[in-house]
């Protein structure tokens, strides 16, 4: 329900700002609005206010504008200097960029509320990397803490959380380019990113370069009754030193480890865990459980292994709140054109399309963490509301404004059986777009 209510919401403003963007620059070019719709289909709440229709419609997945326009009914005489159609070419564009335009400027709105609240996010320091990995290889260890960061060793940016290094590998993949990271022990390394694809989605950046969930003590936390930790005398709070003579970095090698106890034909090896418990070491005989992971037989010790990584509360200042949000602002923006064209051309998966299943399970989760987290999302959501309205593609806001530059260089509109031709391949396209967004979907839910 959480989901649903939050998904609502985020549709709802997005929605509302979007129509808004094109409602007021048509009053200010003086456009007589007859209706603004939030929603479509059957009308279910309506108001007149002035010689506009405020209307609430059933089906909440958009909105429109109405606009008086020759081209959709018979206009007044002495209302033809109101019509949509006989604006400037200039006028005309602007009320259609309005609306794209109102969802990227209230991102930059969002952001900087979110950066001024400030978010708790695990520190910059690394887990332990995967086995022959790219992180591995450049020399990073688990409990490494990441200063800074570059691609050219000249301009070097502070980190304080995973979630800022996440960000800066992505950029770093997209433009092609390596990545150095400083850690506290004065050590300069080198990500060799350059090699990487994205043919997968954002999160699996990561996991490509080697890079699981951030820094963890190997603390064994709650025990399940009956459970294998239980059986071999695990207790919460103690602290795995060494699984079979080996030493245990973090809690992300342990997982690891127990994993691994499992052979492929499902025979399950029992280990001799080192364990501190306060001012003891112990050493105890643990037969972790076989389980089916995904067609993949691994083991489990029904417990939870390791601790809540450290926190970090990353906030901004007045001023670094506006600058910081004009530039998440514009970097997400450019991001979100550069993969979809990497998509267009084959470079990137579409399996990077997300639906309204997806934005609704993180509008959920989101708004659980709390209101700088929600306010984060909807920026994201916000900007690439704002950025797929941009596109060329008729339909959209960004294929009307195509239109207008034809007409500019023709020096008269498009004939409409060109346009209806356009119209009905831009909601196929559209609608094929929605299918594969909405099929990721289901297979991201589905595991």
């Amino acid at each position: 329900m959480t989901a649903f209510l939050a998904f609502l919401l985020t549709l709802s403003i997005l929605v509302l700002v979007h129509e808004w963007g094109h409602y007021r620059v048509a009053t200010a070019c003086g456009v007589k609005v007859l209706r603004f719709s939030l929603g479509f289909g059957r009308v279910i709440w309506s108001k007149q206010r002035g010689e506009t229709e405020w209307v609430l419609s059933a089906l909440p997945l958009g909105g429109y504008v109405r606009m008086l326009d020759e081209r959709e009914g018979e206009v007044a005489p002495d209302e033809l200097h109101r019509a949509f159609n006989r604006k400037s070419l200039k006028q005309r564009a602007a009320i259609v960029a309005a609306g794209p335009l109102a969802n990227l400027i209230l991102a930059v709105a969002l952001y900087m509320l979110a950066g001024w609240i400030g978010t708790d996010e695990p520190v910059a320091q690394v887990g332990s990397p995967m086995v022959g990995s790219l992180a591995e290889r450049a020399g990073l260890r688990a409990g490494d803490r990441l200063l800074a960061v570059s691609t050219d060793q000249q301009r070097w940016d502070d980190v304080e959380s995973m979630t800022q290094v996440r960000w800066q590998m992505m950029q770093a993949v997209m433009d092609g380019r390596d990545l150095w990271v400083q850690t506290t022990d004065h050590r300069t390394l080198r990500l060799a990113l350059s090699g990487l694809t994205l043919h997968d989605a954002e999160a699996n950046v990561m996991r490509q370069v080697g890079l699981g969930a951030p820094y963890s003590e190997p603390l064994i936390g709650r025990v399940t009754p009956d459970g294998p930790a239980d059986h071999a005398g695990l207790r919460q709070g103690d602290r795995v030193l060494q699984v079979q003579g080996q030493a245990v970095a973090d809690a992300g090698a342990l997982r690891a480890l127990i994993r691994a106890s499992v052979s492929s034909q499902g025979d399950v090896q029992p280990q001799i865990w080192q364990v501190q418990r306060t001012s003891q070491q112990l050493m105890l005989r643990v037969t972790p459980k076989t389980v089916d992971d995904h067609g993949q037989r691994i083991g489990r010790i029904e417990a939870v292994v390791g601790a809540p990584p450290e926190l970090v509360r990353v906030r901004y200042g007045l001023i670094d709140g506006v600058t910081q949000a004009f530039a998440h602002t514009w970097e997400n923006a450019f991001m979100s054109l550069r993969m979809l064209g990497r998509m267009l051309i084959g470079q990137a998966s579409v399996r990077n399309l997300s639906g309204p299943l997806t934005i609704a399970d993180y509008a959920g989760q989101s708004a659980q963490l709390g209101l700088a987290y929600y306010l984060n999302f909807l920026a994201i959501v916000s900007i690439s509301l704002g950025v797929l309205n941009l596109l060329p593609l008729p339909v959209l806001d960004g294929g009307h404004l195509v239109y207008y530059v034809v007409e500019a260089v023709m020096g008269r509109p498009m004939s409409p059986d060109w346009v209806e031709r356009l119209q009905r391949g831009g909601v196929m396209l559209i609608l094929a777009m929605m299918s594969i967004a909405l099929y990721n979907d289901v297979a991201r839910l589905m595991g």
